[in-house]
């Protein structure tokens, strides 16, 4: 007989396309391999690629024609790879487990999974195309006018991909709800920086958040295109974190992984529509999130019972944040800006913190269903 808390430990086929839990993870000799094997791949592809583009020419730091423009654009195209590679070597490893038998699913999950598959992987490669391109700017900042010789501007092209495929593909084989999180955060940051630091209008901040996405340079696209891709991963987030948490009643959990999906959809329609083209719409998908991030907070108590009440206590504290901050701003005494900045700092913070609660209660009940199972076989 299968118990409830037996049951959950058990990783889900739809998981299993995605992410996967540390249990089921290859040596990790065998995983450092394979991941040296990406960067090695990297490396050379990209020196080739990268001795045809500058024909061992120099070439500035940063700015059009770069050595720095070209790495952030290969480390994107690398990033995808990589990710695509150790998600098919997650996928192989999950059906050998199975006996190499392959659960039909339905139309909706596989659409569901492709998307959320390529989202997390359009993440990856934003946070590398972003990340070379920030890290360009200041190296130039440090060696102004500085060229790049042809020689070094390979070894370093060519070095700079095979970290981004290294650290790429680690992360898609140890790819957990917990540090699917960690990628969503460092993207978010990488972003909301690049648009903040490419706006056009030095003091967008005087109006609202959202001002940074009214305009059709790159801090709107960089702006607009981070909420998007943030959205799905939101969702993926809900899909996976919530699929082996124990209850008693199924209702509650589906009414949580509901209302994250929802802030996941909210997200990505806030950078569909832009304020200042659909005022209304954009608005309301605005509002509707914090609604049902409230809304959350409030009922995780009785929807998971097993849920910290340290976790609780703290949305609690979020939530009451948020209120002070919006009366302050309906005075007069803070800006829309702010108020908005804090709000979505604080709601990803307690997505970040409920998915690593969700994942310490997963482990706490595979570790009695464990035990539970060699008392059994005493």
């Amino acid at each position: 007989m299968v118990t409830r808390t037996e049951e959950a430990a058990r990783p889900t086929h739809a998981e299993a396309h995605v992410v996967r839990r540390p249990r089921e993870m290859l040596a990790s000799a065998t995983l450092e391999s394979l991941a040296l094997g990406a960067g090695s791949v990297a490396f050379v592809i990209t020196a080739v690629v990268a001795m045809v583009v500058f024909r061992f020419q120099e070439a500035p730091i940063s700015g059009p024609g770069s050595v720095g423009g070209f790495i952030a654009i290969v480390g994107a195209v690398v990033a995808v790879c990589a990710y695509l590679a150790g998600w098919y070597l997650v996928r192989r490893r999950a059906r050998r487990s199975g006996g190499g038998t392959t659960v039909q699913l339905s139309m909706g999950t596989r659409i569901a999974d492709a998307i959320d598959i390529a989202a997390i992987a359009l993440a990856h490669a934003l946070i590398a195309l972003l990340g070379w391109l920030m890290l360009a700017d200041v190296i130039e900042r440090a060696f102004q006018d500085a060229p790049v010789f042809g020689l070094p501007l390979v070894v370093l092209s060519a070095t700079a991909s095979a970290v981004t495929a290294y650290f790429v593909f680690f992360s898609a084989i140890h790819m957990t709800p917990s540090n699917l999180s960690s990628v969503l955060l460092v993207f978010l940051v990488l972003g909301a920086l690049t648009s903040m630091l490419t706006a056009s209008d030095p003091h967008w901040w005087k109006d609202n958040l959202s001002a940074l996405g009214m305009t059709n340079d790159l801090s709107a696209m960089a702006f607009n295109l981070t909420l998007i891709v943030a959205g799905i991963v939101v969702t993926a987030i809900a899909r996976y974190a919530t699929s082996g948490l124990p209850v008693d009643d199924a209702r509650g959990l589906r009414l949580v992984r509901g209302g994250l999906i929802v802030i996941g959809v909210c997200l990505t329609c806030v950078g569909i529509f832009p304020v200042d083209r659909f005022f209304v719409v954009h608005n309301s998908v605005a509002t509707g999130m914090c609604v049902v991030f409230a809304a959350i907070v409030i009922g995780i108590r009785w929807w998971i019972p097993r849920i910290p009440g340290a976790f609780v206590a703290l949305g609690y504290i979020f939530l009451a944040v948020v209120a002070v901050l919006a009366v302050l701003f309906a005075v007069g005494y803070y800006t829309l800006t702010a108020v908005e900045l804090v709000a979505a700092i604080l709601i990803f913070s307690w997505i970040i913190l409920f998915i690593r609660n969700a994942g310490a209660i997963e482990q706490d009940s595979m570790r009695k269903a464990e035990i539970a199972a060699a008392i059994r076989m005493t």
